[in-house]
């Protein structure tokens, strides 16, 4: 099947829908702007309009009316990036030129051009400048796309379903909760913030790190939990989440990843840095290291880091921070596995595989990324399926929390924490499903990431509940596994995310989980 749109001479002239067998059909732009603009359907585009429903046109409208602001400079920097090439390539293979060769080029051009628009891009505007005579959409790759994440969609609903009901069906612990203290409300310590200037000459790597230091009169040791943030974030994302975890008497050092922070994308789309390089997998964690080096080094002459419990250290990241929590405790990249995934997936817009198989690009070997100073870890939506398979996490002996989202589609759950759940071998292992959780449920800060229209989507519902729940199993799991405070144990617990779940965010906590391979 095939359509056509007639557009002004600096675009497409038509859009071609090809279906085989059926060959191809026709559309005006006319039919499809008035629908657009007016929700008026002719003749002419009633043909197609008879096999959706009223909820698809609605949905169909609303798409071609929607503005997204974008700045041409960062369409160009991104569709330039080896990540954006391929991600625009496989989008080529649905939206062909007039000749039946890949659009890549021609959606590059048109994707820069329609982003001048300074009310905002639209997928109208897109088609304007598609400089070919004829678009043409292969609805036969379409509809398997469509297929393809349908059929993911379900597999993860299922798996998400699946830890919903083990988790309904767990042995009931009588805990009163209600009687003990409330870790999703502040501790009673207040804290102190100093922020260290870092530079590990050894990799011409600077960075930062705010320290969040617990005040408390005490001779013992304090325990240190570090925090490591994802792609686009800086360590103002989770510093609400490290003032939580100080206020129980934990020093928190949150420090800022100069290859993959907020500073370096806004840069990057804006044409003044070049991408994030493939070697932030390896440097993410050697900054933690490094943190912890100098924290050592530094504690000998500064009073104010003199208490801190360096040989017992926690984790805590979200996204590439997950994978770097887990590498930290033990996890190795296995690039054997990771090489034959990404060879052998011929699956369109598979975008958690294509972020992982950029550590392709790596040299393969050992690296040494694994701290011994590292005693438990929590990976919040980490992509690590493919990055460190079976073999890579089986060698984790540490204690560790995955915590996952089951909207969440750039790490999704079944795939990249379920399905990895099962191989871990420590003998301490939780997940945790928040059930409408996304990427970025966690964030703190997620209204200074300009994400527009679609930002509520991207979110999900009740970002403020999600970082409650991080909050209190964050005080839970590290007093438990690296301040060695046993009485907290019973708040890692099915009963536990049952007490404080809430119906907009359901919360559930299981501890074993078997699945067929």
């Amino acid at each position: 099947m095939a359509i056509l749109i007639n557009l002004p001479t600096l675009g497409a002239e038509r859009i071609t829908f090809s279906f085989a067998p059926f060959g191809e059909f026709y559309l005006s732009a006319d039919a499809l702007e008035v629908f657009a603009k007016q929700g008026k359907i002719d003749s002419e585009f009633a043909f197609y309009a008879k096999f959706a429903n009223p909820q698809q046109l609605a949905l169909l409208r609303s798409l071609l009316q929607q503005h997204f602001q974008i700045s041409p400079v960062m369409i160009s920097q991104f569709t330039y990036s080896p990540l954006g090439e391929e991600i625009i390539r496989q989008l080529g293979e649905l939206v062909e030129t007039e000749g039946n060769q890949n659009g890549f080029y021609a959606l590059r051009s048109a994707l820069i051009l329609a982003a001048t628009n300074p009310e905002g891009m639209t997928v109208l505007d897109v088609l304007h400048r598609f400089p070919s005579q004829s678009l043409k959409l292969n609805l036969n790759k379409g509809l398997t796309l469509a297929k393809n994440f349908s059929n993911r969609l379900k597999q993860q609903k299922a798996a998400v379903s699946g830890i919903k009901k083990q988790a309904a069906t767990a042995t009931a612990v009588t805990v009163g909760f209600s009687q003990r203290p409330d870790l999703r409300q502040l501790g009673p310590l207040n804290w102190q913030k100093i922020t260290l200037s870092l530079n590990d000459a050894s990799r011409s790597r600077q960075f930062v790190s705010d320290i969040y230091l617990p005040q408390a009169a005490t001779n013992k040791l304090i325990p240190l939990v570090v925090i490591s943030h994802g792609a686009f974030s800086d360590r103002t994302t989770f510093a609400y989440l490290a003032q939580h975890l100080a206020s129980y008497g934990f020093a928190t050092a949150v420090l800022e990843h100069p290859g993959i922070s907020r500073q370096r994308f806004q840069q990057y789309f804006a044409g003044l840095a070049p991408p994030p390089e493939t070697r932030e997998s390896i440097n993410q964690p050697l900054d933690v290291k490094y943190l912890l080096d100098e924290l050592e080094r530094r504690q000998k002459s500064d009073p104010m880091l003199s208490q801190l419990a360096l040989q017992r250290v926690g984790v805590i990241g979200q996204s590439a921070g997950g994978y770097t929590a887990l590498a930290l405790a033990g996890a190795t990249i296995n690039f054997e596995q990771l090489s034959q995934a990404c060879q052998n997936s011929h699956e369109i817009w598979n975008l958690p595989l294509l972020v992982q198989c950029k550590t392709t690009e790596l040299l393969p070997g050992t690296y040494s990324l694994q701290d011994k100073r590292i005693k438990a870890v929590i990976a919040v939506n980490p992509l690590i399926s493919s990055l460190l398979g079976q073999s890579g996490l089986s060698q984790i002996q540490a204690p560790v929390m995955l915590i996952a989202g089951g909207n969440d589609f750039i790490a999704p759950a079944d795939t990249e924490q379920i399905r990895p759940f099962t191989w871990l071998k420590t003998a301490d292992k939780y997940l945790v499903m928040m059930e409408q959780g996304t990427h970025l449920s966690t964030l703190g800060d997620i209204s200074n990431y300009n994400f527009g229209t679609i930002s509520s989507a991207l979110i999900g519902p009740s970002p403020e509940n999600a970082r409650i729940y991080l909050s209190a199993l964050s005080v839970a799991f590290m007093q438990t596994y690296i301040a060695n405070q046993a009485e907290y144990r019973p708040y890692l617990s099915t009963a536990y995310a049952k007490f404080i779940s809430q119906p907009s965010l359901n919360l559930d906590i299981i501890q074993s989980l078997a699945i067929a391979k």
